[in-house]
């Protein structure tokens, strides 16, 4: 009889851990994401385009406004992840755009979506990039850190993937020979976590946080395209 209930433990177990290892979804897509991308496939294309893309944090800033820029463009959509960027990429790679700026995965691992998989849909974002449009500079931009004293989110209290994440997308832009961005620690405060001056709820940037993004970016938006 013990020797059963062992062997029914041991099989929960092991049921529970293969439920919590396939709890993420990578056909997710925001409830607004058809509508924006219809709209982004609206609307005419350039080869001067200087290319915004990514999630929420993207999403929330008028770009063009922000660093007095008329090529810039928003391609963020709120709540996105990097499988949805990757079903959407056609449309930012068509116009064979000067220069992509690329923020995602954040909301990946509030979805626990595994770190190597997000790793994973970074090359393939950056290799489907090169292939489609040869002439395009791309920027990738590390996590910012996330602040967990504000009220409760999915993104909290999960920083060492936000670690993992960033210190992984740091080895592959070096073998992709691209360039990294580091904005963590520019967004860090003294308590290791996201600088409260910078965001008005522990996740996203508010204005302070928006303006240093911009002078980060002087000095990438002055390289030549290719």
């Amino acid at each position: 009889m013990k020797n059963i209930v062992l062997f029914i433990t041991a099989v929960f177990i092991s049921l529970v851990s293969i439920g919590q290892q396939a709890k993420w979804d990578s056909t997710y897509r925001p409830g607004n994401y058809e509508q924006r991308v219809a709209n982004f496939r609206s609307y005419p294309d350039s080869k001067k385009d200087i290319i915004f893309l990514g999630n929420s944090i993207t999403d929330y800033a008028e770009w063009n406004e922000l660093l007095q820029l008329p090529e810039a463009r928003n391609r963020g959509i709120s709540g996105d992840i990097t499988f949805g960027v990757l079903e959407r990429l056609d449309e930012v790679t068509e116009g064979k755009p000067a220069k992509i700026f690329i923020l995602i995965g954040i909301n990946d691992i509030a979805r626990n979506i595994p770190d190597s998989v997000i790793l994973d849909n970074y090359k393939k974002i950056i290799q489907r990039i090169k292939v489609a449009s040869k002439r395009t500079k791309i920027y990738f931009n590390t996590l910012i850190p996330v602040n967990n004293t504000f009220p409760d989110r999915a993104h909290f209290n999960k920083d060492e993937h936000i670690a993992a994440v960033n210190a992984g997308l740091k080895k592959l832009c070096d073998a992709e020979k691209i360039t990294l961005i580091d904005l963590y620690p520019h967004y860090e405060g003294e308590d290791k976590k996201l600088d409260k001056s910078m965001t008005y709820d522990g996740l996203h940037l508010n204005t302070e946080g928006y303006k240093k993004w911009a002078f980060i970016l002087q000095v990438y938006l002055k390289e030549k395209s290719n």
